[in-house]
């Protein structure tokens, strides 16, 4: 019974490994990434607002110091709110790969450990997220909320850290389509013996 399920299962799925035809996942992280990466970059703007000032009144661009904050606020709540959906993505995603057993990453992993990092750490990152979503809240609406500067610097700094963190992330998770071809159409097709220029017509 279980056998022809997952029979079943698997000739729904297509080439790239999946029932639909883009991995939804990859997109979700980008999304993620820009979001988050918004969010910290205005509030930077925001906090050094008064050392460039002078360049948006030279280029008659009309702005507030808030209107930095504004933004550094909503795009780190929808990030946090995103990646919610970025990590379901990614673990249903992940439960669907087959994952090769003989090939070794650029960072001397096996697929399935480079999958388990990724998993670990996509759970690691979206409690960072809300952490910093907390903090920043905590920061408009209680410690800065009659401040000119809404932000501390040390928010700034650790938004700066997990930038890094997410690109040591993203770089598992890029391992696993190029070089592990997890999730990969063209790789999956090339694996079949099939021909590319007919098969993706």
């Amino acid at each position: 019974m279980n056998s022809e399920l997952i029979d079943q299962l698997s000739a729904q799925l297509g080439a790239n490994g999946l029932p639909y035809t883009i991995p939804i996942h990859p997109n979700l992280v980008h999304l993620t990434l820009g979001l988050f990466i918004i969010g910290v970059t205005f509030d930077i703007v925001g906090v050094l607002f008064p050392f460039q000032k002078w360049v948006f009144k030279f280029l008659a661009i009309t702005v507030e110091r808030d209107n930095f904050f504004n933004v550094g606020w909503y795009n780190m709540l929808a990030s946090s709110i995103i990646t919610f959906f970025t990590v379901a993505a990614g673990f249903y995603e992940m439960l669907l790969a087959a994952p090769p057993a003989d090939i070794k990453s650029a960072w001397g992993l096996q697929a399935m450990e480079t999958m388990l990092w990724h998993g670990v750490g996509g759970v690691f990152l979206l409690a960072l997220i809300v952490g910093m979503t907390v903090w920043r809240g905590w920061q408009r609406f209680v410690w800065g909320k009659n401040a000119d500067k809404q932000v501390q610097w040390s928010y700034l700094l650790t938004g700066i850290t997990v930038m890094l963190i997410m690109f040591v992330h993203g770089t598992l998770g890029a391992q696993m389509a190029t070089e592990f071809g997890i999730h990969n159409t063209a790789d999956n097709l090339l694996r079949l013996g099939q021909d590319l220029n007919t098969t993706l017509k």
